[in-house]
Formats: structure tokens, sequence, C-alpha cells
């Protein structure tokens, strides 16, 4: 069965470039961007790498914790992470799974259940659809899921922008509406009444019976 939003994450071990990963244990309270991708000294995922690498100090900003999962082996990730920095300019001190038993792509249902991975002659295409993005909350919750196709490059902009949103309205009454931005305010959900909105919240705009804006928050 797919992982759905506010479902528990999967708990594994595994080894990584960080040593071996205890999953739970690893998540120690924090939120985490797990993410994926077919296959190491590859074009797209290259860049993506290098871009999750280039943010790491929006990541620590946040709290929040990053980790990268692939069907290749400590080995051939050590020596990738030299490409990643060469390429993007900054290290890639976040660690990388070693999934080379395809525990965590089955788990998180990243693959089908009997999906047969070849090893002699192996192209990222026969991993295609290890290519996930999951935000999870400091529960260990799923809070957000995306699944890119091999030809799209993620932008991780906007992964860092939906972490800010999951942030934002996690454990208040509050959504983002479209193409929301920190600062901006948000949509007050129709739990509060607009009396009590802005008894705890400041004034409330109405733009529609069922959409009422306040400030976000500090």
């Amino acid at each position: 069965m797919a992982l759905r939003i506010n479902d528990t994450v999967p708990d594994f071990t595994a080894p990584s470039t960080a040593g071996e990963i205890r999953f739970h244990d690893w998540l120690d309270g924090h939120y985490a961007v797990l993410f994926s991708h077919p296959r190491d000294f590859t074009p797209v995922c290259t860049t993506e790498f290098s871009a999750v690498a280039q943010l790491a100090p929006e990541w620590a900003a946040r709290g929040t914790k990053v980790i990268g999962v692939s069907v290749d082996s400590v080995e051939d990730h050590a020596k990738w992470k030299h490409d990643i920095q060469a390429l993007g300019g900054a290290p890639a001190d976040f660690p990388i799974i070693d999934d080379t038993s395809l525990t965590v792509s089955k788990a998180f249902d990243m693959l089908p259940a009997d999906y047969y991975l070849p090893g002699e002659g192996r192209t990222p295409a026969h991993s295609a659809t290890v290519r996930t993005v999951y935000i999870i909350g400091p529960d260990k919750k799923v809070r957000l899921t995306i699944s890119y196709p091999m030809s799209v490059g993620r932008n991780f902009a906007e992964i860092l922008r939906a972490l800010d949103a999951v942030r934002a309205t996690d454990g208040v009454p509050f959504a983002t509406p479209a193409n929301w931005q920190p600062g901006q305010e948000v949509i007050l959900a129709l739990s509060v009444s607009t009396e009590d909105g802005e008894k705890k919240f400041g004034k409330v705009e109405t733009k529609l019976p069922y959409l009422r804006f306040v400030k976000q928050p500090a």
C-alpha cells in the first residue's frame, strides 16, 4: 500500500555515507526531507544533489534534516560526492543511503513490490520510479510527498517553500493559499469563527464566506 499523508514513515536500518542509519532514531524529533534518485553519476540527479547541498544553511535554519536514497552502494556515493561538490561548489554533507537491497525503496513504495532490479548492465531506466520526495514531521508522519519523472529536474526552491508551508500550518488552524510565500497572509480554518479568529490572530479579512485571511503569526 502506498504511503499516505499522516502515515507514520517506515523504520529501517541501512548503510549510508554517514554510517549505519536507524531511520526513526536519526529523525530524532526533527522535520526531515527524504529524497531518492535512480542512480549515481547521472546528469539530472547530480544537478539536484548539488542544489540540495547549496541549500544547507536553509535546511539548518528550519531545523530540518535532509537525507538522500539511491539504489547504488556507499562506495559509489562517496565517489559521486566529488562530482556533486565540483558542480555546485558545496559539499554534500547530508547522508546518502545505500539501498542496493531495495529495502527502503519498497518500504516507501518507490518501486512495485515485485520489481526486479538487474545487476549487470543496469541503467537508470530500470529504477526510474525511485524519484520521490517526502517531507516528514517531527512525529515521524508524512506531511507531503511528490514524485517526478526521469526527465524533470526537481525544483528544490519549491520543496523548501512547501516545507515552510508545512511548518506554518502544522498543528494550527491555518492553510496556505496558492503560491504562498513565508510572511504572507494565511487562510483561517473554517473551524474557527471570525470572532475567535480576531481575538487570537488579529484582523480577519473576509474574501468569501469560506475564505478568510489573517497575518501569519510570528
